[in-house]
């Protein structure tokens, strides 16, 4: 409260203050306590809510439960702040996929935020889940695996108005964003238009993607840029037969 109040001493036109907001912080605080903090000025939180499952969240040592996400991101609206859940696709595995995706969608479905952000996994170097994963305790999904748990969540997810966005580079299909409940059939269809290439083009795609040369599906249509990518795929082919995916991860995990 100190700290707003001289932000918005310094800034009188100040309209909008934005910070971090830990789950587990957040439910030690009273409905009341929030509301002040967010009368002082802090106006939006962006939340790394991960998963909605308490495995999941347990196995990565998240220190909340989904009880303690939903409670705090509800208390967080009821206060009139504005909020961004952050979730991440993959970080359950194979083994608990459907869980992952099921279980978020039904934490976002209890908070409505302002905004649900999608992330893809990416298992850095040196960390406990790059253990986990080197002990066979956790599998890592393929680029196609990934998007079908991305549609499992977006097609749960029911009753709410976020804002759904894919804004981050570390993410197969950018595009797949828009206002709930309205763009949801539009989002799905996206997803299956990827799902549904023929397997040498989704290789194609995926690595095109993830090497920097397509932003989204309709670049497979530039024949220029086409050329180019299949000359680097061959070359990945030969290098590196039958770990597109492992490739893939690589370059996703540069930019996490």
């Amino acid at each position: 409260l100190e700290v707003l109040a001289c932000i918005r001493a310094h800034f009188p036109s100040l309209e909008r203050i934005t910070s971090y907001g830990r789950a587990a912080t957040m439910v030690r605080k009273t409905p009341a306590e929030m509301r002040e903090v967010c009368d002082a000025g802090l106006n939006r939180l962006y939340c790394g809510m991960e998963s909605g499952s308490d495995h999941v969240l347990e196995r990565i040592h998240k220190g909340a439960s989904a009880a303690d996400i939903i409670q705090a991101g509800r208390m967080a609206k009821e206060a009139g702040m504005e909020i961004s859940e952050f979730l991440i696709m993959g970080l359950g595995g194979r083994e608990l996929s459907a869980e992952h995706a099921r279980q978020t969608a039904a934490a976002c479905n209890a908070i409505d935020a302002d905004f649900v952000r999608v992330r893809t996994i990416g298992v850095k170097v040196g960390s406990r889940l790059e253990q986990a994963m080197a002990r066979g305790e956790y599998v890592l999904q393929t680029e196609e695996e990934l998007i079908r748990e991305q549609r499992l969540f977006l097609s749960c997810l029911d009753g709410i108005t976020s804002y759904y966005s894919n804004d981050h580079a570390v993410n197969l299909l950018m595009e797949v964003e828009g206002r709930l409940p309205a763009a949801k059939a539009r989002l799905l269809a996206m997803l299956d238009r990827f799902l549904d290439l023929p397997e040498a083009d989704r290789l194609h795609f995926k690595l095109g993607r993830r090497l920097g040369f397509y932003g989204g599906l309709d670049d497979l249509l530039l024949s220029s840029q086409r050329q180019e990518v299949a000359r680097r795929v061959a070359a990945i082919q030969q290098q590196y037969p039958g770990r597109e995916d492992e490739v893939c991860h690589y370059l996703r995990e540069r930019v996490v």
